[in-house]
């Protein structure tokens, strides 16, 4: 014969109803968690400081890419020059996909492209200088998307997005034109000219070598190929 069950007490009533509204607050307070996480995965200013560009020492220079990265690709670039302004994009989004090469800037503004190439510069040595590699780059490709190159510069109405106190405290300072100086000194220094060139370097053996113009990616490929290949016996250390 069955038995009935005893009737719930209210107490219990009471008891089950603060665990059910326990669990629901739990779920919804989950939830929140992770759409905050999904949201600041997709925002720019949030960024995980264990990336790859925190490896880096402080810039100047200012690199993209992996640190332990056995190659860098040096681009001497100008903010101004039409065929940086198509080039470096592309070389940036092939160097993404190298876990072993990393990408260097290098300033190279170019008389013809003056006060303009010069301005650009300074304002992203500034940005780096203030938040970091990654919004040098951030703020590189930024004015490329907006430049009407050539030494024309922004559009009328267009304004440097980065107008941060820092930033602009950095402008107002030597620091951006000296450093920009110093790297174009270097290039003329190393025998370069032109925008845009590349240098590569197998950071392994130190070999080097120079490449002009817009190098396409098979191409740096093979080069970087050439540079890990064995050392010559000349180049061997012991070589008489």
């Amino acid at each position: 014969m069955l038995t009935s069950l005893p009737p719930i007490s209210s107490k219990s009533r009471r008891r089950r109803a603060r665990i059910a509204i326990g669990a629901v607050l739990a779920a919804i307070l989950l939830a929140a968690l992770v759409l905050v996480l999904v949201a600041q995965s997709g925002d720019p200013t949030a960024r995980d400081v264990t990336a790859p560009a925190a490896q880096h020492p402080p810039g100047p220079p200012w690199r993209h890419g992996p640190g332990t990265a056995r190659f860098t690709i040096v681009v001497y670039a100008d903010l101004e020059c039409p065929f940086c302004q198509s080039y470096v994009p592309v070389l940036r989004a092939w160097v993404d996909t190298q876990p072993d090469v990393n990408l260097q800037w290098h300033h190279l503004p170019l008389a013809a492209h003056d006060p303009m190439a010069g301005e650009a510069a300074r304002w992203a040595e500034c940005v780096g200088e203030t938040f970091g590699h990654a919004h040098f780059w951030d703020a590189a490709t930024w004015f490329y998307q907006h430049t009407r190159g050539s030494g024309q510069g922004l559009p009328p109405g267009v304004e440097y997005p980065e107008q941060d106190q820092a930033v602009r405290t950095c402008l107002e300072s030597e620091r951006p034109a000296a450093a920009v100086a110093a790297q174009a000194e270097q290039a003329h220094r190393e025998g370069v000219e032109g925008t845009p060139s590349l240098r590569l370097i197998d950071q392994a053996t130190d070999r080097a070598m120079t490449l002009t113009g817009p190098v396409q990616g098979d191409a740096l490929l093979s080069a970087l190929d050439l540079l890990a290949s064995p050392l010559t016996a000349e180049e061997k250390p012991d070589a008489q």
